[in-house]
């Protein structure tokens, strides 16, 4: 059996877990490691990719740099999480906002340093990026179009520093992009549809709370059939191997979310909607193995 103390450090752990939704990093993790291998250099044999030590402090500081960035969210966001989140919020507040704090320079820091072992294009670039998290925590959050925009963006910036490391300007890497960056807007807009009732009361000036649940609803069905466009583009112009049942899947279900979208009214159903996307997201990371199958027999 665990001690009283020893239950208070777990429970202070998890604590701290779900402020930095370790499961979160975890996936973004792999989604670097899985576009290196199979899309960035594939070019590379495996344990050229795998073993990369720049490769390595580069998601490493990504990770940093995203757990630091979900601690001063977390920070902001506190009272409207108390709202929306409760029971997330109540485990969350086990860790003081001090301690919180205290994580989120060492965090940043330690992205800095593991950057600098890379290049110091590096440490410019994660520097940016940890400003620009900031500043969207801080400020532009609360503001419509331009909150969405900036948090889709900062989504896909880890993949920019791999990107960017590699130096690859292939066509479909930028078609990917695409149609990832329209699956982070769309979720971002319908996490501000879930969470109306504590933005309303935080004054947050989102999307639904200055235009209507209406003008949202027709935004999102817009962002929809845009994603048709890189889906159709990587299924018929592009060599994805078995990766293309990933978007047909995710077409079918883009059109069942947009159905269910019209006849979504409580929060229950736009939780339902964003998780509809979060899967798409997280299935498209593992189905990036579908790309070449035989990776490991062809490029050991």
């Amino acid at each position: 059996m665990l001690s009283r103390k020893q239950k208070h450090v777990l429970l202070k752990f998890f604590s701290m877990f779900s402020v930095v939704r370790g499961y979160n990093i975890l996936i973004i993790v792999i989604a670097q490691y899985l576009t290196s291998i199979y899309i960035l250099a594939h070019d590379k044999t495996l344990r050229q990719v795998v073993l990369d030590l720049n490769l390595f402090m580069l998601v490493l500081a990504s990770a940093s740099t995203i757990a630091a960035g979900y601690i001063i969210n977390n920070f902001y966001d506190s009272e409207k999480d108390l709202i929306n989140r409760p029971n997330k919020s109540m485990l969350d507040r086990l860790v003081s906002q001090n301690t919180k704090l205290s994580f989120y320079f060492v965090l940043n820091f330690l992205a800095v340093v593991m950057a600098s072992y890379v290049s110091f294009n590096a440490v410019i670039f994660f520097s940016a990026y940890i400003f620009g998290i900031w500043f969207y925590s801080h400020k532009l959050k609360k503001l419509p179009f331009i909150g969405n925009l900036t948090s889709a963006i900062l989504t896909i910036t880890p993949f920019f520093a791999i990107f960017i490391y590699y130096k690859n300007f292939e066509h479909v890497i930028f078609v990917h992009a695409m149609f990832l960056f329209l699956i982070i807007s769309m979720r971002e807009l319908t996490k501000d549809l879930e969470n109306i009732k504590g933005d309303l009361a935080q004054n947050y000036q989102t999307i639904p709370i200055v235009y209507g649940e209406n003008v949202s609803k027709i935004m999102l069905t817009v962002l929809a059939f845009l994603t048709l466009i890189p889906t159709i583009l990587l299924v018929k112009h592009f060599n994805i191997g078995h990766m293309n049942y990933f978007f047909y899947l995710s077409a079918l279900l883009l059109m069942v979310f947009i159905l269910f979208l019209w006849k979504s009214r409580t929060k229950t159903h736009y939780l339902i909607l964003h998780n509809i996307l979060k899967f798409i997201i997280v299935a498209g990371v593992f189905c990036i193995v579908l790309i070449n199958v035989n990776v490991v027999l062809n490029r050991i």
